[in-house]
């Protein structure tokens, strides 16, 4: 097995060795990305996948291309663990079989965004027996998941400070015509040590649209995150508005430690999420409420985008937090695997 270096392959991308050692992808513009992402099959609100799906097991260490192993699956995720053998460097891998749909989507997203931070850099690309392809992104040290879970929940400024970074990424991605249909805590992970650097791990989900129009129509994402429009069966939406409903989820789950829509039952969750009822904790300062039922409004064309998010006042101005801030004690923390109705 050797790395790719420069090869037309059935996915339809052109992959080339840079002159820093990484290997880029280019896509051939004989099969836009949105007729892949447009090819999938709509999915059934109550057939929604697993908030946190679990890989297939994975037989031993491999080594690819001579140069990288192949560990076991990340935690909670469908990415692989990795290091370069010649250099000791962690990477991720994804798995890509040649008939996998929205495979080209997720490099041509990945290519979109490599120069502006938002997402984990592409460090290759190498092939693998049996018409497997893994593409290898650059490592981290932990997601926000894991994160939060351990202290059960942000204090506000850091929070806030976290928080930024998301928006930020989140815009960067609708700027550049990537709808990510599966935004959650675990997609952002810490790309320094020191754990003060957040970016997207993977654009695994994310769909292309042009940028006039980023109505869809298929339901894909994490039942606890995913937006009231688009549990209702046979009508588009837009992806943008959807993701924003995402991001409301994502920081209310920072602040308070519990997420805005629970139950044991997927059906009973999705009445709830349909209704888009919830109780913002008290013990959050103004702002911070105001910004949670900005991004969770029942109605997509009263949310905000992602660059005016960033403008908002708890976000773009000093920060004010009550003294006090209390918990009740039915409060349910961040589940362990990420799926909805576990504690």
């Amino acid at each position: 097995m050797r790395v790719s270096t420069r090869q037309q392959h059935p996915l339809h991308l052109q992959v080339t060795r840079t002159n820093n050692g990484k290997f880029l992808v280019s896509p051939n513009s004989q099969e836009p990305a949105q007729q892949a992402a447009s090819e999938e099959a709509p999915v059934s609100p109550g057939l929604f996948p697993s908030c946190e799906p679990v890989p297939p097991a994975h037989q031993g260490p491999t080594i690819l291309g001579d140069r990288f192993l192949l560990l076991g699956p990340a935690e909670g995720s469908t990415l692989y663990r990795c290091v370069d053998v010649t250099t000791g460097t962690q990477l991720v891998a994804k798995a890509l079989s040649v008939a996998e749909r929205g495979g080209e989507a997720l490099f041509q997203a990945h290519q979109r965004l490599e120069d502006t931070g938002a997402a984990s850099p592409v460090a290759g690309v190498v092939e693998a027996p049996r018409g497997r392809r893994y593409l290898l992104l650059e490592g981290h040290h932990g997601d926000l998941h894991a994160y939060v879970r351990a202290r059960r929940r942000l204090r506000e400024p850091e929070a806030r400070r976290l928080f930024k970074q998301i928006a930020r990424a989140v815009a960067a991605c609708h700027e550049n015509g990537v709808v990510l249909r599966d935004l959650k805590l675990r997609k952002f992970v810490f790309a320094d040590e020191a754990r003060t650097r957040l970016r997207l791990e993977s654009l695994e989900d994310a769909v292309i649209v042009d940028e006039q129009d980023d109505k869809l129509t298929d339901r894909r994402g994490c039942p606890a995150y995913v937006a009231p429009e688009v549990l209702r069966s046979g009508r588009a939406y837009s992806g943008q508005a959807a993701d924003i409903w995402s991001l409301g989820v994502l920081l209310y789950t920072m602040l308070v430690g519990r997420y805005p829509f629970n139950d044991a039952e997927h059906a009973s969750l999705f009445a709830k999420i349909s209704r888009g009822q919830f109780a913002v904790p008290e013990g959050l300062s103004p702002r911070a409420q105001c910004l949670v039922r900005s991004l969770l409004r029942k109605d997509p064309s009263e949310r905000p985008c992602a660059e005016d998010v960033l403008r908002h006042p708890w976000l773009s101005r000093p920060l004010r937090v009550p003294r006090t801030s209390g918990r009740s004690a039915n409060d349910q923390l961040v589940p362990e695997s990420g799926v909805a109705h576990q504690d």
